[in-house]
């Protein structure tokens, strides 16, 4: 990856939506991310799979992701609301916009801001900080369906 945030990149979220609304897509859990989430919502783990949880078949393997709504919303996408589990949201969300595809370049970043109105706003996150969210979401270990 190349080195354009050695200065540190801006960042605060809005709670807009756009990274997790209106298009397909997948957010991959991980162990903790499943435990955190039905532990939030008070629910016994096999009901939280259920009730909001898909598998995706990825080829090789199979992940466990969110559920989306039939307009591409994350099933945890509430109008007026935001995200009901804000607090105890998946890793690939909390860690967002610092994800390896924006990182990768300087060019995805410029391309990302253009949709997000917190990219290059607000709290500077460090070279070190945005690393640590790239190796996080690099070890944590996926939940196996």
């Amino acid at each position: 990856m190349s080195n354009f945030y050695k200065k540190g990149l801006q960042f605060s979220c809005t709670q807009c939506g756009h990274c997790c609304r209106h298009d397909p897509g997948y957010v991959f859990l991980s162990e903790a991310d499943v435990r955190q989430a039905f532990e939030f919502l008070s629910l016994p783990e096999e009901e939280f799979l259920k009730k909001y949880c898909r598998i995706v078949d990825v080829g090789f393997f199979k992940k466990v992701s969110l559920q989306e709504k039939s307009n591409y919303d994350c099933i945890f996408w509430q109008d007026g609301v935001g995200c009901a589990i804000y607090e105890a949201r998946p890793l690939q969300c909390r860690s967002y916009p610092f994800w390896p595809a924006i990182m990768d370049s300087e060019e995805s970043w410029v391309e990302e801001a253009k949709q997000c109105p917190g990219m290059n706003r607000g709290e500077v996150h460090s070279e070190k900080a945005i690393e640590s969210w790239l190796g996080r979401m690099e070890r944590e270990k996926p939940y196996k369906p």
